[in-house]
């Protein structure tokens, strides 16, 4: 294989919120910036992902009116991170947040719209808030990204409607009130008739909204900066001369390259939700690492940390959650292929319980993702599998939907003849379909419709927190996460464990720069987005808590090596015996 050379002042690895952000930050500053790519297309998981970001103490907030309280960010984050609260870097974030958002709505074409009300998922902790801390990407225009917007990450089919992503905001609101609401049926009418023509005049809808809006955002913001971006190009080993690393050797056409920088490596490849080896370590639910199902990209396999560790880095591996849990079921697309269903707000509506193979609830199901498989891990303890059934009636199935299941007029047939779909004529019927014991499954059903009626959960207290009610139905009294099970047939949809990210990372300091295992720096390396560990503490404190801390450090590293002094070149090129770290990328 032939080697050759080239010089920049930063090389980013990989195309997501963290690291394009770096990287269009740092090419804002005048610096000359490579973003390189294993996958062939651009985004990562970003691009898969809703699009929110949470970050206190915005303009974003005081423009609805809302104020942050002094220190009530932080006390939340303390209260939420336990004993994994970094009080360095949660300040970083909490300081340069703010000045994240200004600079890129201000110089960039990166835009966000952010509610007036989105509780904190802990909303009644100290410091949590009822709004103004989570904002949304803006929709984009894929058309402003020109020829390309075809290598564009795309979003999970399972959560798109005849292709079309869905905003999941008020956006999400009109299309589940479509036959409710003469006002959302027009928007929804007027929604699918764009996309069509976009389809019929492009090949492809056009309206980019959630993750796949704000990686489309920050890459045409690169283009606008000209930052160089290479795709289909890993990263095979870091450069490091001394306990510097100088740049690293990237295979571009089947070519080797030595990227040499003046300014340092910014690790972003975004995490290892498909390293079998670090989550058989660090995932209790999967004993051999597959008992695990992630809508995350499949090559997201922890390349980052490996390099980082391989030039001396450190993943704290007592982090009480290695990932950011979520519900998942696995379904079968058109074509035969798996697919990975994330079950973000469905277990919030009136008529949905969720119950262990042995029939029984075990945790209020409106609960944050990440809560409710918490709770779940521990009511499977000592079984052989870790999984759950979502269950509902007809009237329910039709009016909400469920997981992969779309509500009317979409037809059911596809899901019910893969088997995705589970059914009965009556509630003990669907007991003998799934296994469970249909007395214990009987005593549930008549004591959530019970408590429906009264609007008390007397079990789990589903309905009871900010975050809850905001997921439920506020048409549905008197409480909005609750109403009775009752109207057959039944259904039900299988419930594994997933994540949408991983929160185990290299350590670093509050510049970003990568540490050793006793808090040394290590010179020219520096990690963000799930590369780094998180510093929610293993918590999932709001929508966004990956997103935002992402663009944030991308932001503050990119500030960072913008006011480094260059190496000289002697330093860069002449190394006489270069000393390469080596991993199996």
């Amino acid at each position: 294989m032939n080697k050759q050379e080239s010089e920049y002042d930063v090389l980013v690895v990989g195309t997501g919120a963290s690291g394009m952000s770096a990287a269009v930050t740092a090419a804002y500053e005048g610096l000359k910036v490579l973003v390189v790519d294993k996958a062939p297309v651009y985004g990562g998981t970003t691009a898969r992902s809703g699009g929110w970001l949470w970050i206190p103490g915005t303009k974003l907030a005081r423009e609805q009116g809302i104020s942050e309280p002094t220190g009530a960010a932080r006390a939340y984050l303390q209260h939420e991170a336990t004993t994994h609260f970094d009080a360095a870097r949660v300040d970083a974030f909490i300081e340069n947040g703010p000045k994240a958002i200004d600079f890129f709505t201000e110089k960039t074409c990166v835009q966000f719209d952010m509610p007036p009300v989105f509780p904190d998922y802990h909303a009644e902790a100290p410091g949590g808030q009822p709004g103004g801390r989570s904002m949304v990407t803006r929709p984009f225009d894929a058309r402003e990204l020109g020829d390309r917007v075809a290598k564009l990450a795309p979003p999970v089919p399972e959560l798109t409607v005849f292709g079309m992503m869905l905003g999941s905001g008020k956006e999400l609101w009109h299309f589940l009130r479509a036959f409710k609401s003469l006002e959302s049926f027009w928007y929804v009418t007027k929604r699918f008739g764009g996309h069509l023509l976009d389809v019929l005049r492009y090949g492809r809808g056009m309206t980019l909204t959630n993750g796949n809006a704000l990686a489309g955002r920050l890459f045409k913001a690169g283009m606008d900066l000209n930052v160089s971006v290479w795709l289909d190009s890993p990263v095979k080993k870091l450069i490091v001369e001394g306990d510097e690393v100088l740049g690293a050797t990237v295979v571009r056409n089947g070519t080797a390259t030595d990227i040499r920088v003046r300014r340092g490596v910014v690790l972003a490849c975004g995490g290892f939700p498909y390293d079998i080896e670090r989550r058989k370590q660090l995932f209790p639910h999967a004993p051999t690492g597959r008992e695990h199902f992630t809508p995350s990209p499949a090559l997201n396999t922890g390349d980052g940390l490996r390099l980082g560790e391989s030039v001396g880095g450190w993943v704290d591996p007592t982090i009480p959650n290695a990932a950011a849990w979520c519900p998942t079921s696995v379904t079968k697309r058109k074509d035969g292929s798996a697919g990975v269903m994330p079950h973000f707000i469905d277990r919030a509506k009136p008529g949905v319980i969720a119950v262990t193979p042995k029939g029984r609830r075990f945790t209020n199901e409106a609960l944050s993702y990440h809560d409710f498989i918490q709770d779940l891990v521990r009511a499977c303890t000592g079984t052989p599998e870790v999984t759950c059934w979502l269950i509902c009636d007809h009237q329910h199935l039709r009016e909400y939907g469920l997981g992969a299941v779309a509500p009317f007029p979409l037809p059911i047939g596809r899901h019910l003849k893969s088997g995705y779909l589970k059914k009965g004529k009556s509630l003990e019927e669907l007991a003998k379909v799934l296994g469970v014991p249909y007395a214990t499954l009987q005593e549930e059903v008549a004591t959530f419709n019970r408590d429906a009626s009264s609007g008390l959960d007397t079990k789990f207290a589903k309905g009871s927190t900010a975050y809850n009610r905001y997921q439920g139905d506020s048409l549905v009294k008197p409480n909005p996460c609750m109403a009775p099970i009752r109207q057959g047939p039944y259904y039900a949809i299988k419930i594994v464990v997933g994540e949408i990210g991983t929160f185990a990372g290299l350590a670093t300091d509050e510049s970003c720069q990568v540490l050793t295992k006793d808090g040394q720096p290590i010179q020219g390396l520096y990690a963000v987005g799930n590369d780094a560990a998180s510093i929610m503490g293993g918590n999932y404190p709001g929508a966004g808590i990956t997103l935002g801390p992402a663009l944030t450090f991308g932001y503050v590293v990119g500030q960072v090596l913008a006011k480094q002094t260059n190496r000289s070149v002697a330093d860069v090129v002449q190394l006489a015996t270069p000393r390469v770290h080596a991993h199996a990328a």
